[in-house]
């Protein structure tokens, strides 16, 4: 295979063929199965994935976008800290190691940024996805995925991890009791000095990612992304939620389970990444898809100052005006070469989610 080309081509070539011999229709059962549990109110306290029909499925279906969510994250943490790489990553309840594709991909000179060597630790307790990321690792011949150590260790309760720079964990929590979750995300801000946690985008999913920002920032951490502080979130409870969108190609195995002919579709997620060294959070960031109007722009927007509110950006306004029409849901604003704020803003809460 050939490592010079981009880290999710990588990826998408290693997952080609993976389903050669699993029989559709089971492959769509057991992607219909885990769809259910990591959408689901129920923490299961027990693997998802069984055996290697289900770990097949869930990487073929499953593991590029969360790999794109992740890599989104990852990202914005590396524009917050741009002079930061870690040398060391453990991947929490990584199952085939999508997190860690994520970091090759964001400390890379693909991302325009170089990391060093760096040690990863994979930690799940589904041998059979430990046993299939270290097959796709093995065949990306990327060298930093070779490396990477894949070890079976019960996720939860009693858990201890190594002190490394950085510690990600994604589309996990749901898996736990709350005491499980509880006790990881305390473990994993007394070992990392930069944690990234990644949840679907529903409004389970954003609460948990709350709960874990706030045990965060009573550890000491300090929030780094998407938030441009790390006050309370200003989105009343019950209200709406905090969640953002990665496009991710589609699958054969995508469009078989849930029809359609469109070539990609958008992964919804929450995230919170919070460090112990310093890091620069946006000013404000966009928090909604930018809506547009003839002449003008409005921009969903949470702020550092003024909580949540709608900036309008019209024609008059020059160069911000073509950044906002650049402007992408989860992106900074204003961008960094931008001329400045808009000076007429429309104050008040953003729309409820689409």
């Amino acid at each position: 295979m050939n490592a010079s080309l981009p880290t999710a081509e990588v990826l998408r070539a290693a997952l080609a063929g993976l389903l050669d011999g699993l029989p559709p229709r089971q492959a769509a059962q057991a992607v219909e199965r885990l769809i259910a549990n990591y959408r689901g109110d129920t923490p299961t306290g027990t693997p998802l994935l069984r055996d290697r029909s289900d770990v097949a499925a869930y990487a073929a279906y499953r593991m590029p976008a969360t790999f794109e969510a992740v890599r989104s994250a990852l990202d914005a943490l590396a524009e917050a800290a741009p002079g930061w790489a870690p040398g060391s990553h453990v991947d929490v309840g990584g199952g085939t190691g999508a997190a860690v594709w994520a970091a090759e991909a964001t400390w890379t000179q693909e991302g325009g940024r170089t990391g060093g060597a760096r040690t990863t630790a994979v930690l799940d307790w589904a041998e059979p996805a430990l046993a299939l990321g270290r097959e796709l690792a093995a065949e990306s011949r990327l060298p930093a995925l070779r490396e990477v150590e894949w070890r079976r260790t019960r996720i939860g309760t009693g858990l201890k991890l190594p002190e490394c720079d950085l510690v990600t964990v994604s589309y996990v929590l749901n898996e736990l009791t709350d005491a499980d979750r509880g006790a990881l995300v305390a473990e994993a801000a007394r070992a990392g000095q930069a944690v990234v946690i990644v949840e679907p985008g529903t409004p389970d999913g954003y609460q948990r990612v709350i709960e874990a920002r706030d045990l965060l920032i009573g550890a000491g951490l300090r929030v780094a992304a998407p938030c441009p502080h790390s006050g309370a979130c200003p989105i009343e409870p019950g209200t709406d939620w905090c969640h953002f969108a990665a496009r991710v190609s589609r699958s054969s195995l995508h469009r078989q389970v849930k029809g359609g002919s469109l070539a990609y579709e958008d992964e919804k997620f929450s995230y919170v990444a919070a460090v112990r060294f310093d890091a620069e959070p946006v000013r404000a960031r966009v928090t909604r898809k930018p809506q547009t109007r003839k002449g003008q722009m409005l921009l969903d927007l949470c702020t550092e100052a003024d909580g949540l509110r709608r900036e309008t950006v019209s024609k008059r306004h020059g160069p911000l005006y073509r950044a906002a029409r650049d402007a992408s849901w989860g992106d900074a604003w204003p961008p960094h070469d931008a001329p400045g704020p808009a000076t007429d803003s429309a104050a008040g809460p953003a729309p409820e989610s689409g």
